[in-house]
C-alpha cells in the first residue's frame, strides 16, 4: 500500500508538470505571433484586392470581418486566448491555413509530422547507440588502437557546428557528385516499396549528417564515464574473481555507465524539434521544421501555433514517459 501510494504521487506530481509544460508553452505560443507588427488579415485582403478591379467598401468591410472571424482573431486578446484553447481541447482544430487557405493547418501538420518524426527519433537513436558503444570501448579498452583512432574521430567531428556538415555533405553528395536530390521529391503512395524506398533515400543525407554531429557528444561522455567506472572497486574485485574483461565491461561498467545517458537522452529529445528547423530548411526536407518556417515568412498564426504546439506536446509527452520508466532502469530510485 505504501508503494502504491508514493507511486500516486510521483505520477500525480510528474502530471503536473507536463500539463504545465503544455500549458506555458501553447501560451508563449499563442502571444509571440501576435506581438508582430504585421496583420495577416489585411494582408490576404491586400492579396484579394490586386486580383481585383474594384471592391465596394461595404464589400471589403464584410471581408475582413468574415476573414477575422474564420481565422478566430475577433474579440479581444483574451477572448481569442480562451477560445483557442477551447478548440483545440475540443475538437482539436487549429483553423485554416492563412498562407495556404483553405487547408486546415491540422491537414498540413499531418504529412510533416511523419516525416519530422520519422528522421528526428531514428537519427537519435542511431547516434544514441554508436556512440555510447563507441564510448565504451575508448573508455574501458583505452591502450587499444581502435579505441584511440575512434575518440580522435569523435572530438575532431563533435566541434564543428551543425550547417558546416550539413553544407559539406549538401555539396559533396548533391553537386560534385550528384547521387542525393537536393530537395525532397518522393515517388509512389502508401506502404508501397517505391514510397519507402524513396522516403528512405530522400531522408539519408540530412539523417547522415545529424548521426555525424549527435555521436560526437556520446562518444566524450559515454568515455569519461566508462573510464571512470572501470577504476571503482567493484571493477577490480570483478577482476580479483578471474570475470573476463568482456564480461566485465558489459555486465559492470556499461550498465552503470550508461544510466547518466538515458537521462541525457531525455534531455536530447527536448531539443528534437529545434533541430528540425535548419536541418530540414538547408535540405528543404518536408516536415515540420519546414512548416514553421513558411508559417513565420508568411506570418502565417495558426499555421505557426499548429506546428510549434504540436511539437511542445510531442516533446512533453516523450519526455514524461522517459521520467515514469526510469525508476524501473535504475532499481536505485524510487518514487519520492
Amino acid at each position: 500500500m505504501v508503494i502504491t501510494v508514493k507511486f500516486f504521487r510521483f505520477l500525480l506530481s510528474r502530471l503536473a508538470v507536463y500539463i504545465s509544460v503544455i500549458v506555458i508553452g501553447v501560451t508563449i505560443v499563442f502571444f509571440v505571433p501576435r506581438a508582430l507588427p504585421s496583420d495577416p488579415v489585411e494582408a490576404m485582403l491586400a492579396r484579394l484586392l490586386a486580383q481585383s478591379d474594384y471592391m465596394e467598401p461595404e464589400a471589403v468591410a464584410a471581408i475582413r470581418g468574415t476573414l477575422t472571424e474564420t481565422f478566430g482573431l475577433e474579440g479581444s486578446l483574451a477572448s481569442q486566448y480562451f477560445g483557442f484553447f477551447k478548440r483545440v481541447l475540443l475538437t482539436h482544430d487549429f483553423g485554416p491555413s492563412f498562407s495556404q487557405y483553405p487547408i486546415p493547418v491540422m491537414e498540413l501538420i499531418g504529412r510533416a509530422l511523419p516525416w519530422t518524426m520519422g528522421l528526428m527519433m531514428a537519427t537519435i537513436a542511431l547516434s544514441w547507440v554508436i556512440g555510447n558503444a563507441i564510448g565504451l570501448l575508448a573508455g574501458f579498452r583505452k591502450e587499444k588502437w581502435y579505441s584511440k583512432a575512434l575518440e580522435s574521430l569523435s572530438i575532431v567531428f563533435y566541434p564543428i557546428p551543425y550547417y558546416i556538415v550539413a553544407l559539406f555533405l549538401i555539396i559533396a553528395f548533391a553537386h560534385l557528385i550528384p547521387i542525393f536530390p537536393l530537395a525532397t521529391s518522393v515517388r509512389g503512395r502508401g506502404l508501397s516499396f517505391d514510397h519507402i524506398k524513396s522516403i528512405l533515400f530522400n531522408s539519408f543525407l540530412p539523417g547522415l549528417s545529424m548521426v555525424v554531429v549527435g555521436t560526437g557528444w556520446w562518444v566524450i561522455s559515454m568515455k569519461t564515464l566508462a573510464g571512470n567506472m572501470s577504476e571503482e572497486d567493484s571493477v577490480n574485485f570483478a577482476r580479483l574473481k578471474g570475470l573476463s574483461e568482456h564480461r566485465i565491461m558489459m555486465g559492470y561498467v556499461m550498465p552503470a555507465s550508461l544510466l547518466p545517458q538515458i537521462t541525457s537522452l531525455a534531455l536530447r529529445i527536448g531539443g528534437l524539434f529545434g533541430g528540425a528547423l535548419v536541418t530540414e530548411i538547408l535540405f528543404s526536407y518536408p516536415g515540420l521544421g519546414m512548416l514553421v518556417y513558411s508559417g513565420i515568412a508568411q506570418n502565417d498564426y495558426n499555421l505557426i501555433m499548429g506546428a510549434i504546439s504540436i511539437s511542445i506536446v510531442a516533446v512533453a509527452t516523450a519526455t514524461f514517459i522517459v521520467d515514469l520508466l526510469y525508476p524501473f532502469v535504475d532499481p536505485r530510485i524510487r518514487y519520492t
